[in-house]
């Protein structure tokens, strides 16, 4: 079970921005000018470590949507993902949320399911990749 930490973006900028490199703009090929963004400063963001080293993260918006989830490939398929999104939603459900929102990738969809988001409108384009709304009440 991995370790999951809840920080500021100045705690969690080095770690977390190495990994949505890794997966986003180097795997995946979105542009590297639009995957950090002005609002990394107001999230909370969540680090995954085992064996002492950061290979997964995510971060919770002040308006309750879910985003940047990644974990290293190496470490994929071991629940990491879940208990990042697991922290994300209560601290989401701790500070009051009535419900959290995100942008899934298509291929991610029965992922967020597993956990209670439901699919809502039709499946759009972003950075290039199909993605769809889905939401879970808190």
């Amino acid at each position: 079970m991995a370790k999951i930490e809840l920080l500021d973006w100045e705690a969690a900028r080095a770690e977390a921005s190495r990994i949505r490199f890794k997966v986003f703009v180097e795997e995946q090929g979105v542009p590297r000018e639009i995957e950090l963004d002005e609002l990394d400063a107001r999230c909370v963001h969540a680090l995954a470590f085992e064996e002492g080293r950061a290979v997964g993260t995510g971060r919770l918006l002040p308006d309750a949507h879910i985003g940047r989830m990644a974990v290293l490939e190496g470490w994929r398929g071991r629940g990491i993902g879940s208990q990042i999104l697991e922290s994300l939603i209560a601290q989401a459900r701790g500070r009051g949320d009535p419900a959290v929102v995100l942008s899934a990738q298509v291929h991610a969809l029965e992922f967020y399911a597993r956990h209670g988001f439901r699919a809502a409108g039709e499946i759009y384009q972003e950075a290039g990749i199909p993605h769809r709304t889905m939401r879970r009440k808190l």
